[in-house]
This record gives C-alpha cells, sequence and structure tokens, in this order.
C-alpha cells in the first residue's frame, strides 16, 4: 500500500506540492469550526454563528471559479498569493471587531470566503505536469483526499488546543497566518511558476458547459450538506457530552474515517466505470450516516462518526477522476473549483439548516439531515448516471485531461496541454 504512495511522493516538487497546499488551505478547511467556536466565545447563538459561516461558505463558493478562471487565464502566483493575503486580512480584522456590528461581521466573512485562494483546484492542474504516468495521477488524486483528511483531522484538534491554551480569537489569527505561508510556498515553486492552462474556447460558461460536470455538481451539493450538518449538530451534541474537547475529538473523528477509507481506496488500481463507482461509494456514505441519529455516550459516538467519514475521500478521489474526464480543454483549474464551490455552498447549506433544527429538535433531528442529504446526493446519480457515462457530453469541444503531457493510454486523456 505504502509504495504507491511513496513512488509519488519521491517524484520532484510532489511533496512540496501537496504539503504546501494542505498548509494553504487549513484556514479554509476549518473556517466553519473556527468561527461557529469564536462566535459562541463572543456570547453569540448557534443560528448567529451558523449564519456567518455559512455567508463565509457561500462568499468562498462564489470566489473559487472566479479565482479558477483567472488561473487558468494568468496563470497561479499572479492570483493565489494575493488572494490569500485579502483573506487573512478580512479573517484577521473578524478577530478584533467581532460580532459586536453585525454588518462588518458579514462583509468580512463575505471578504474571507471570496478571497480564498484555489489552491485545491491549482494542485488538481498541477498533477499531471509533476508526474509521469496517467495511473500515478489517478493514484495522486486519492493520495491528495488522503492528505486532505489528515488535515481534517489535526485541524479541529488544532482549532480546541489554540483556543485551550489562548483564545478564540489567536485560533482564528494563528490559522491564517499558517495558510498565508502555505500559500507562497506553492506559488514559488518551478511548476506553479510554470503552468499554464491549455488554450481554451472563448465562452461565457467555461466548465460550466459540460454535462458531466453539472452532474456531479449536484451530487456534491448534497454531499456537502450533509458534512456541514454533522459540524452544528456535532457541537449540539457536545455541549451535553464534555464541551469543545468532545466537539474537537468528533471533527477530528469524521477525518480520520474518511483517512482510513481514502487509504485503503488509494492503495488499489479500480477497474470500471469511475461513474459507477462513485455511485456505489455514495450509497455507503449516505448508509452510514443514519447510525447518527442514535448519539450514543461519547466514546461510541466518535466510533460512528468515525465510520460515517469512510467513505468521504474515497468519493472525493473518484470525482476527481469524473471532473477530470469531463472539464472543457482549457478551463482544468475552474472545473476543479467549481467541485470545491459545490462542496462548500454544500457544507454552507448544511450549516445554516442544522442551526434552526438543533434549536428546535435537538442534536438527534440535527444529525437526521445528513442521512437525507447524502440519499438525496445517490438520486442524482441514480437519476444521471448516462451521463457520467458519456465522455464529451454537454456539447463540449474537447474533453479530456488537458495536463497528460505524455498521452496516457485511457480513454479521455490527451497530450498537448501546455499553452
Amino acid at each position: 500500500m505504502a509504495a504507491h504512495y511513496l513512488e509519488i511522493l519521491r517524484t520532484r516538487h510532489a511533496a512540496r506540492l501537496l504539503a504546501g497546499t494542505l498548509v494553504g488551505r487549513l484556514p479554509n478547511a476549518v473556517a466553519a469550526i473556527a468561527v461557529l467556536l469564536f462566535v459562541r466565545a463572543e456570547g453569540g447563538s448557534y443560528s448567529l454563528a451558523g449564519a456567518l459561516a455559512a455567508v463565509y461558505g457561500v462568499s468562498n463558493a462564489v470566489g473559487q471559479p472566479v479565482l479558477g478562471r483567472l488561473v487558468d487565464l494568468h496563470g497561479q502566483p499572479r492570483v493565489q498569493l494575493p488572494a490569500a493575503i485579502v483573506s487573512a486580512l478580512g479573517m484577521a480584522v473578524f478577530a478584533f471587531t467581532g460580532i459586536g456590528a453585525l454588518p462588518l461581521a458579514y462583509v468580512l466573512m463575505v471578504v474571507a470566503g471570496f478571497f480564498t485562494p484555489p489552491l485545491e483546484g491549482g494542485l488538481r492542474a498541477l498533477w499531471p505536469t509533476v508526474l509521469r504516468r496517467e495511473d500515478q495521477v489517478h493514484t495522486a488524486y486519492a493520495m491528495d483526499a488522503v492528505a486532505q483528511e489528515v488535515m481534517f483531522t489535526v485541524g479541529p484538534l488544532l482549532i480546541t488546543l489554540c483556543v485551550s491554551l489562548w483564545s478564540a480569537q489567536a485560533a482564528l489569527l494563528v490559522l491564517n497566518v499558517i495558510g498565508v505561508l502555505g500559500a507562497l510556498s506553492v506559488v514559488v515553486s518551478q511548476p506553479s511558476r510554470a503552468w499554464r492552462s491549455a488554450p481554451r474556447e472563448a465562452h461565457w460558461l467555461g466548465a460550466l458547459r459540460s454535462a458531466g460536470l453539472l452532474v456531479l455538481l449536484g451530487a456534491f451539493l448534497f454531499v456537502g450538506i450533509a458534512l456541514g450538518s454533522i459540524n452544528v449538530a456535532a457541537m449540539s451534541y457536545a455541549d451535553d457530552n464534555g464541551g469543545d474537547v468532545t466537539y474537537g475529538w468528533l471533527m477530528a473523528a469524521i477525518g480520520l474515517g474518511a483517512l482510513v477509507g481514502g487509504t485503503v481506496y488509494g492503495a488499489r488500481q479500480w477497474s470500471g466505470a469511475p461513474g459507477r463507482r462513485l455511485l456505489v461509494l455514495v450509497a455507503l456514505l449516505a448508509v452510514f450516516y443514519v447510525p447518527l441519529m442514535l448519539t450514543p455516550g461519547a466514546v461510541a459516538m466518535t466510533a460512528l462518526i468515525a465510520l460515517s467519514g469512510l467513505f468521504l475521500a474515497p468519493c472525493i478521489a473518484c470525482a476527481f477522476v469524473l471532473v477530470d474526464h469531463h472539464a472543457p480543454r482549457g478551463t482544468v483549474t475552474e472545473a476543479f473549483s467549481w467541485l470545491v464551490t459545490t462542496f462548500t455552498v454544500g457544507m454552507s447549506v448544511g450549516t445554516g439548516l442544522a442551526g434552526p433544527v438543533v434549536e428546535w429538535g435537538g442534536a438527534v433531528w440535527g444529525f437526521a439531515l445528513p442521512g437525507v442529504a447524502g440519499a438525496v446526493a445517490l438520486l442524482v446519480l441514480l437519476a444521471t448516471g448516462r451521463v457520467l457515462a458519456v465522455a464529451g457530453s454537454g456539447g463540449v469541444v474537447e474533453v479530456a485531461s488537458e495536463n497528460d503531457r505524455n498521452g496516457a493510454g485511457e480513454p479521455r486523456f490527451s497530450a498537448g496541454h501546455q499553452a
């Protein structure tokens, strides 16, 4: 199992790009948790905390494809680093001004969210320029998803540690300084500076003219809703079962489960159509969300949440492959950013929905939302399975992995991506 990952990490630039991207994405990955803890420390309600986190998430969702298109047009360094600095400044001002002036707090959430750099989509665009073979690219996608789960495991613990040692305000500041340093590490690297997107057909829809991509976005909107609702439901549960320490472990358990699932998934090469594989993975994800409504003791609940995360990273890794298949030429960063955007919107919607639900019915009803959202994601894939099975659907001019320099053998991968 380790050999597949070590082969990737030993490739020049790979470890640096992966680490820099993960560190750079840390503020965005745990922003909802950090905002929830900060607002509660300031005396705000669950609804206010959920609303501010939702505004951040929606703004991030709008900004990712916009910045992703700018990256495709102008390269990574000119967009990624300035965006990271502006986003960090927005969150820093929020940390100092708090929730005393709510209009300002919402504006700062918009700024911090919108200017979050599209590092995740940028890394997906860089992998094929760094790696030699198409099978390595697919393994890198899985490794990328696994590594993110390490961040989702460690991130909540770092936040709760910062809150315990210093304050929720300090947690916001420290995380965003770390994020800027991570973005800087990526954009000064040789692959990032040298990368250029393929020539693209002028079209106002950009990557969204791909029907296959639209199907993925529809499904992952609801996967995001499921994950976002868990954040709030778990906080309500933790308030009655150990407080912030329990909450940190519950959030880390999701990442730990996804880490285990993603590691196993990425350790082998999968045969068959990735669209059918995604259907099975989403079905399993939805099924494992249902037991969360049992809300047992803290130890058992942590185990259930870890089990619910087992199929999250495999779902994401499989979706990466499908985005690569369906992204129109010259829109690779934008296409991956749309997936990130939709997932983020879903998390924000889930966070916003769960706040009132938890206040009305408690943690049990909050944990009902993930199962419902997972079932809807499965229905979307069942209803549109033929679209994902047909590469190039939706009138896309050329659908291929525009980053495969060596002309890998799998259909939908083609050479000549560099402009």
